[in-house]
């Protein structure tokens, strides 16, 4: 499962859901016909694409908060179903982006210009990598 998630992440999404049923599959059955489950899920694991995009991107986010290179999250993003959180401006602004038309709503959600996830081009991540791009396009255009 840490291979699943640390080596392979979003470039074989289903690789974590693979080791994981192989890991209910081996306690449910037992040795030795737990064997081939085994066998097979160490040669989907080993021949699927690999990326640590997320495992990285974790990385960068933790040392940020470790070096107090944080920001306040956005008013328009902070909760607004409390009592007084009109009084601080909470949620106001917001934009639900179920709203729009192609689900993507044109505001502000970090406060800074960062980026932690950076896809590689390999597997599905290259999928993830060209939804990035066109997100970013679609905002700029706004």
């Amino acid at each position: 499962m840490i291979l699943a998630s640390e080596d392979i992440g979003n470039a074989d999404p289903q690789a974590l859901g693979i080791a994981v049923s192989a890991m209910q599959a081996c306690e449910f059955i037992g040795l030795p016909e737990c064997q081939l489950t085994l066998s097979q899920t160490v040669a989907y694991l080993a021949l699927a694409p690999k990326s640590n995009a997320a495992t990285a991107a974790i990385g960068q986010a933790r040392r940020d908060v470790r070096e107090n290179e944080i920001v306040p999250v956005p008013k328009h993003l902070r909760d607004s179903h409390y009592e007084g959180a009109a009084k601080l401006g909470h949620g106001e602004g917001y934009q639900y982006s179920h709203n729009s038309e192609d689900g993507v709503a044109a505001q502000e959600y970090l406060g800074v210009d960062r980026t932690y996830y950076q896809p590689v081009d390999r597997g599905f991540e290259s999928e993830l990598r060209q939804r990035i791009e066109q997100i970013k396009k679609r905002l700029n255009d706004s």
